[in-house]
């Protein structure tokens, strides 16, 4: 097997160090940008919303039947003004057409408010399907992400982008895309109207228009960059609430309340600054496009007198005559207002576009990060795997500064019990992440049963390996439930028996409803102690052949952990395990003890060998049990 050289790119991102587990490594300093490519998230957008195109085709054909019936409305209302005639100081009426006119604009007006109903029926189904397929996605992608991403990202701004960026962009596909349907619609549709009833006053009515884009262009210049920066805000204060009521009780151990509400008003003021300037631009949007369609209303109707009172021949095909009749002003009017009316709607939603566009491309690009390689193609089988284990040269660092591996180099055979110690930082944890492949090396090989872990597909990597983690890690479900997570076909006598061997059946008895106790977000409702036994009775049901045990019993008390460990001889046998431990009195039985010092073997042997040579693991034993710290 050729030497693997280098592991996946370093993220050119700035981090706070090193990380420890998986899932507890620092965020990267947050920085905001404007949108880096507008263009290519407004396509992916529509993308997904033209996924669900049988909704869409079927908003687009009711818009259009609105969209003709209200262009139809105002010259049938030019048609029933101009039936109105002053003939000899005398009024004259055509009653019957009169009559006629009103009634058929009395049925259009019921059936545009039938098809209105359609359409926020069908926007509501488009919304909603569209940002279902999109969270889809976006889960889809954060569950293959590697776990080098959770551990440099920010959990809360992770969270946010699943929750308020997408619910953000589901009220603008609600909102926004009709609106947008019916301004393409109506503009065209009215502008044609206006040329049939008048070229010259069409032209007076699109210079307003014209102006309408020239300050909405500019103003969203401005606008882009502070809702991205808001949202960008909002993640990171997402984040700190996160921290703060995941570890409320190490905040009022230390009663660091007041540094927590300080922090945490410090962030708040941020997104208040940036969000009255995003909401202060976004406010006078509508306002100024007001003033400019009031402006092409004044214009037009001091045009369209002025044309009617000299009896001015400047009316196109629609015009009786070619003259500017009432009548016509009238509906020009309406139409002059149903050309700058989509285009106001436009931009008073712009804020809303704007924050879903940056929303989007938050969205977009934790999609399009590259998800966890999986290039192993052997055939492997995690109930034929034998156990022996082999670090040849291994070297990694979790950023380019720092190597926390150095030439690394061990064997463990099939069966053997190996304990692996060393002060903090040393690289213990770091072994375990390489050898499940949470990060791949740097440089050197790592093989199981001799073949490269590079080799093996991932999911049979990890199912010949069972975790026992110092931080346990249990879900908001049943005990039953959380036992059987290491194996989802064992039967109810399996997950006694392994509740059983970890000792943990004792206390779930005794709960009210025993194994089908609900247990409350991280098992809160139980103790530290109680925790850590489910975890192992969970890697005992998965029934591995190799253990990993990540200081598994720093958790419980002495008479508990003496359970464990005499459970954990059972367990062990024919199964090769790797111990992590700080107490070294959990490992006085193992086959051999690496120590581990500055990311590279200092110490290998037994623990009498060890005590003989007076050396590292001599002075960590002597140290711990006369209460000196190392």
């Amino acid at each position: 097997m050729p030497e693997i050289k280098k592991g996946p790119p370093k993220r050119e991102e700035k981090v706070g160090g090193p990380v420890g587990r998986p899932g507890r490594g620092p965020g990267p300093v947050m920085t905001v940008e404007k949108p880096k490519n507008t263009k290519g998230t407004l396509k992916k957008l529509l993308s997904y919303i033209g996924k669900s195109k049988y909704l869409f085709i079927s908003l687009t054909f009711v818009m259009l039947v609105i969209t003709v019936l209200n262009l139809v409305a105002p010259a049938l209302q030019q048609k029933a003004i101009d039936l109105i005639t002053l003939t000899d100081n005398r009024l004259t009426v055509d009653r019957k057409a009169f009559i006629s006119t009103l009634i058929v604009l009395i049925v259009i007006y019921i059936i545009t408010s039938l098809f209105t109903y359609f359409q926020g029926l069908f926007s509501a189904k488009l919304s909603t399907a569209t940002v279902r397929k999109l969270r889809f996605d976006l889960f889809h992608r954060l569950v293959r992400l590697p776990i080098k991403y959770t551990d440099t990202h920010n959990h809360g701004d992770i969270m946010s982008r699943m929750t308020n960026d997408v619910e953000n962009i589901s009220n603008t596909v609600s909102s926004s895309v009709a609106a947008l349907i019916s301004a393409v619609l109506s503009v065209l549709g009215s502008i044609v109207i206006m040329i049939l009833y008048s070229p010259l006053m069409t032209l007076i009515s699109v210079l307003t228009v014209v102006l309408t884009i020239i300050v909405s262009t500019n103003m969203s210049k401005y606008m882009r960059r502070f809702y991205k920066e808001q949202q960008a805000v909002l993640g990171e204060m997402n984040g700190h609430v996160e921290e703060m009521v995941t570890g409320y009780k190490t905040v009022v151990a230390f009663s660091k309340e007041q540094k927590s509400k300080d922090e945490f008003n410090s962030i708040s003021s941020r997104f208040r600054k940036v969000a009255i300037k995003a909401q202060v631009l976004s406010g006078s949007m509508g306002p100024l496009m007001n003033i400019i369609s009031n402006l092409s209303f004044i214009l037009v109707a001091l045009s369209g007198a002025y044309f009617a009172f000299n009896s001015s021949h400047i009316g196109g095909v629609l015009a009786p005559d070619g003259i500017i009749s009432v009548g016509v002003i009238q509906a020009f009017l309406l139409y002059s207002k149903q050309l700058s009316r989509p285009i106001n709607e436009i931009a008073n939603q712009y804020a809303l576009i704007q924050n879903s566009i940056a929303g989007a491309e938050r969205i977009f690009e934790v999609m399009d990060s590259e998800p966890e390689k999986d290039d192993g193609k052997e055939e492997f089988k995690a109930e034929n795997v034998r156990g022996d284990i082999s670090f040849k040269n291994v070297c990694f660092g979790y950023n380019d500064e720092k190597q926390v591996l150095k030439n690394f180099t061990l064997d463990v055979k099939q069966g053997q019990k190996i304990a692996i110690v060393g002060a903090t930082g040393s690289g213990k944890t770091t072994i375990v992440n390489l050898l499940t492949r949470f990060y791949d090396i740097d440089s050197g090989e790592i093989t199981i049963d001799g073949k490269s872990i590079f080799d093996i597909p991932k999911d049979e990597l990890r199912k010949t390996i069972a975790i026992v983690l110092q931080d346990t890690v249990l879900f908001s479900e049943s005990i039953k439930e959380n036992i059987l997570y290491g194996n989802l076909d064992a039967t109810d006598e399996d997950i006694s028996a392994a509740a059983k061997t970890a000792n943990a059946e004792r206390f779930i008895t005794r709960l009210k409803s025993s194994y089908d106790t609900q247990l409350s977000e991280g098992g809160s409702n139980l103790s530290q102690g109680q925790r850590q036994l489910l975890s192992i009775a969970r890697a005992v049901l998965a029934d591995p052949k190799i253990l990993i045990l990540d200081e598994a019993t720093s958790s419980v008390d002495t008479r508990t952990e003496m359970r464990i460990q005499s459970a954990m001889v059972k367990l062990m046998q024919n199964r090769t395990s790797l111990i992590i431990a700080h107490r070294l009195s959990t490992i006085r039985d193992a086959d051999k003890i690496i120590v581990i010092d500055n990311g590279t073997i200092a110490e290998s042997g037994n623990h009498e060998e060890l005590l003989e040579k007076k050396g590292c693991y001599y002075n960590l034993y002597n140290n711990q049990f006369a209460g000196i710290e190392t």
